[in-house]
């Protein structure tokens, strides 16, 4: 027997990760890598690069000396800038020094509330389609992800009687995302307030994602945590990532009561240690100066979601209107293909890079993610093709 297979008949591999389902948009990258002169509206990130200020400061910490560690929490000053934007804007306040952690972006924020929250055994709530890190983030705490279907028939919103009818003496928390991930909904307040209703009828806890929140249109993004009663049963989370067009500098942050930030502290601490201290200096300036930035970016997104959609319908992809984040989640049933069929396809014949919904989760099948974070005229040449590609392979009556 040689080493390998020795240490295979051992299981080498713990079971839990061997249990993790494979990321449907992994597959989609690797094609996309190895495909010449694409459109790509597939990867999920802002194609702005960050705003030199905030890219300055970070360079100028560095030039400072301030490279070691920061605090486990984070450096004390951006903590309390996001306290003081969290309050200024949504008026829900947030000790600095007790309730908020600066992590290594939304991801590790997640990963640490999975496993301080849940127990082996335990069930979690949350959205299908959603961001594909929910679910095997519940099971590497040994938690099981129990799905809401969110459909374009209500706009993809978790509804609060979906939600009550899923509810087991197991049940944990309430997990979601909105802004949306990968359908760009949103929810309002009245929606907010019946999930709230009902996570306190039967004391659950609330998880809350809102990376998205300063990319909505047309309405305003209401914080979770700041509706009545709800701080403490809520853990907030977000981040610079998409806002400030920061996605590989891995800021994020959690804010949360005292023994909840406290415990995800635990673990914290020996997973990351602390957030990198350049890109914390980075997250400072954006705090401070970076409010004209992120109106801009906005804005144009506001453009791009709106052609995008026109033309998605036009085509016959019908699309309902994202009013949050960045992407469009059509449906390509029109075209009698597969949603994975529908992208590995176009890939391959127009050289346009979309998403599968079905990597999203089961309620995702039949529909493509579109990210139109894109320069304009690459989107304007990317429906073109689309176009091309839907006439082309239209089923017909």
């Amino acid at each position: 027997m040689t080493e390998q297979e020795h240490l295979t008949h051992r299981g080498a591999i713990s079971q839990h990760v061997q249990a993790l389902p494979a990321s449907g948009i992994r597959r989609f990258f690797d094609l996309i890598a190895n495909t010449d002169d694409i459109i790509s509206l597939g990867v999920g990130e802002p194609d702005f690069v960050t705003p030199p200020a905030i890219s300055a400061a970070a360079v100028k910490s560095i030039d400072e000396g301030f490279t070691h560690y920061t605090s486990n929490y984070g450096l004390p000053e951006l903590r309390q800038l996001i306290s003081t934007h969290l309050h200024k804007r949504y008026g829900v306040e947030y000790d600095p020094s007790t309730e908020i952690i600066i992590t290594t972006g939304v991801s590790e924020a997640i990963n640490l509330a999975m496993l301080a929250i849940v127990d082996r055994g335990d069930e979690v709530i949350g959205p299908d389609p959603s961001y594909v890190a929910y679910l095997p983030t519940v099971l590497l705490a040994g938690g099981t992800y129990v799905p809401v279907p969110t459909t374009p028939a209500n706009d993809f919103k978790m509804k609060a009687e979906d939600i009550e009818e899923l509810i087991t003496p197991k049940t944990k928390a309430i997990f979601f995302g909105y802004p949306c991930n990968p359908t760009g909904a949103i929810m309002e307040r009245k929606d907010l307030l019946a999930v709230a209703d009902v996570a306190k009828r039967h004391n659950l806890f609330v998880i809350s994602d809102e990376i998205y929140d300063r990319l909505v249109y047309g309405t305003e993004h209401t914080c979770f945590s700041s509706l009545p009663d709800m701080k403490d049963r809520t853990l907030l989370m977000g981040g610079f990532s998409k806002a400030y067009a920061m996605t590989g500098w891995r800021v994020g942050y959690t804010c949360g009561r005292v023994d909840l930030t406290e415990a995800m502290m635990r673990v914290h601490q020996y997973i990351t240690m602390s957030a990198p201290t350049a890109a914390q200096y980075a997250g400072l300036e954006a705090m401070r100066n970076g409010e004209e930035d992120v109106r801009g970016m906005v804005k144009e997104y506001d453009r791009r979601r709106k052609m995008m959609v026109k033309e998605l319908n036009d085509m016959g992809l019908t699309c309902f209107e994202p009013r949050g984040a960045f992407y469009c989640f059509p449906s390509v049933s029109i075209t009698g293909m597969s949603d994975e069929t529908f992208s590995e396809t176009l890939l391959m014949e127009e050289k346009v890079a979309v998403v599968p919904g079905s990597a999203f989760g089961q309620f995702g099948v039949g529909h493509v993610r579109i990210c139109y974070a894109a320069d304009y005229d690459d989107l304007v040449e990317a429906a073109k093709r689309m176009r091309r590609f839907v006439e082309r392979h239209t089923t017909s009556e």
